[in-house]
């Protein structure tokens, strides 16, 4: 039997029933009855953190094969992998991700020879930090074709040592002629990594997340949704490779339920800032999608009223996405569409990102990691790099999110990123948001930005019952369809 619960204590206090908000404040008590079930938390009760831009499967792939973030330098990373190598059959690939060159005292990037090392001959494939840069070993180039007359790919960069060889990093596109030939999870054990991740992104206080990941993910997502095991919301949006798929079975924005659903397409306008390959003005970057390609991509999502979600870090490309989308102003009701990171915009396209009615979908927590080489590579533009508070002022709509497992998921460091953060580093401290501002992007802002804010992103009646409570401690509680799915142990 479904009965009312009251969340006392917290403020303010929130009644709910079937998973949803009947009454908050001053009216919750005698909205939810003498016999309702009573949750006491302590703390200041926040509409449920939404992470907007995150990876599952790169979180779940952090679970299931070698973590090399916080590697200290190469010594330590080849002392990871070689520690791994040992654990597998032979032959077997060693896989693994969130090497970090540019934190290393020597950053140079690593080369083949070093990781053929540590594994012993065998394949292998090493992820970067930004998902734009793979280390791959001499057994995993032949595996997958690769070798000094093979031509670089459309997008992408077959990076080469003095004798023309490949040195084994390889950028962007080029990393998909390894990965596509690499071993894939058994079902069980993708599903357990995930329902390990949904654990801990509880345990940061989200309640819902936008992800950008593969079918595989989406399948896994399924699966744990049937059996009930959802502690987080997902909207999932599905990678270009897979639109041809959605348009032929007429999938729409919005298709599931609140717990999981299909919101857009994903798609990569240029690289990363560390890896070397965000498209600038300047002409430095690489571009991962044609302008055609592009406007043909945008053309068909918005013919098929699937949103999109573009990818675009350097100024030129989020030059580029406007100029694709601006034909499209209003393409359909739920038109959303949405540029990812947009880290560097310049000023007149920030005027016209409001002016079209553009999201930018944003990780404020990126700015402390990249400050330091913003600097370096950008000289002269970082006053509009992680520009959250001028494009708030021009009327453009932010969603907040963490680009996890590139940085930590952790919503509360992505708030103190964009606040207070940015006045105590004086890294154009013109530029940040006041924390009201950036709660919204991660409650209001973020709902929007995925079709949901009539469900979502406020504590009002008749809204979905997710909460983050919060104190001076951090998460307290997490509340997600008016069920607890994490609470901190009383000390």
């Amino acid at each position: 039997m479904i009965q009312p619960v009251l969340y006392s204590g917290c403020k303010p206090e929130v009644a709910a029933f079937d998973g949803r908000i009947i009454a908050v404040g001053a009216r919750a008590r005698p909205a939810a009855g003498r016999r309702a079930e009573v949750v006491r938390l302590r703390g200041v009760a926040r509409p449920g953190l939404i992470d907007s831009h995150i990876h599952l499967e790169g979180l779940a792939d952090r679970k299931l094969t070698v973590d090399l973030s916080g590697a200290t330098d190469l010594r330590d990373a080849s002392a990871r992998i070689r520690q791994r190598a040992k654990e597998l059959p032979k032959g077997a690939w060693v896989m693994g991700s969130g090497w970090y060159n540019d934190a290393w005292p020597e950053p140079a990037f690593p080369t083949r020879q070093q990781l053929d090392a540590a594994v012993a001959g065998r394949p292998a494939y090493m992820l970067r930090k930004d998902g734009h840069s793979a280390w791959v070993s001499s057994e995993a180039l032949r595996a997958a074709g690769i070798s000094s007359s093979t031509e670089d790919p459309p997008g992408g960069r077959i990076v080469r040592d003095d004798h023309g060889e490949p040195s084994g990093i390889l950028l962007e596109t080029a990393m998909q002629i390894v990965s596509s030939v690499l071993p894939r999870p058994a079902d069980p054990d993708l599903d357990a990594a995930m329902v390990a991740v949904l654990g801990d992104l509880a345990r940061f206080g989200l309640t819902s997340v936008h992800s950008m990941d593969s079918a595989g993910t989406l399948a896994s997502l399924q699966r744990l949704r049937a059996s009930g095991a959802l502690p987080v919301r997902v909207s999932y949006n599905l990678p270009l490779a897979d639109l041809p798929h959605a348009e032929r079975m007429g999938i729409r924005s919005g298709w599931g339920d609140p717990w999981l659903r299909v919101w857009g397409v994903k798609a990569f306008l240029d690289g990363s800032l560390g890896s070397r390959t965000a498209e600038m003005l300047d002409g430095s970057g690489v571009a991962r999608l044609t302008q055609d390609a592009l406007a043909d991509l945008v053309q068909r999502c918005a013919r098929a009223e699937l949103n999109v979600c573009l990818h675009a870090i350097g100024d030129a490309a989020v030059r580029r996405a406007l100029d694709a989308l601006a034909p499209h102003r209003n393409a359909w009701p739920m038109w959303r569409p949405r540029i990812e990171h947009a880290q560097c915009v310049h000023p007149k396209d920030i005027v016209r990102m409001a002016r079209i009615g553009v999201i930018a979908s944003m990780q404020p927590i990126h700015a402390i990691a990249d400050r330091e080489l913003a600097d370096a590579m950008w000289p002269g533009v970082t006053k509009q790099a992680y520009a959250w508070r001028a494009l708030e002022e021009a009327g453009v709509r932010l969603a907040f999110g963490s680009d996890s497992p590139v940085e930590t998921a952790d919503p509360l460091a992505g708030i103190e990123a964009a606040t207070a953060w940015r006045r105590r580093a004086r890294w154009h401290p013109e530029l940040a948001l006041t924390r009201a501002s950036a709660l919204r992007a991660y409650t209001a802002g973020a709902a929007y930005a995925a079709g949901m804010e009539s469900e979502l992103g406020a504590l009002r009646p008749r809204k979905l019952c997710d909460m983050t409570v919060v104190d001076d401690g951090g998460v307290v509680a997490t509340v997600a369809g008016g069920r607890l799915t994490w609470r901190r142990t009383p000390a």
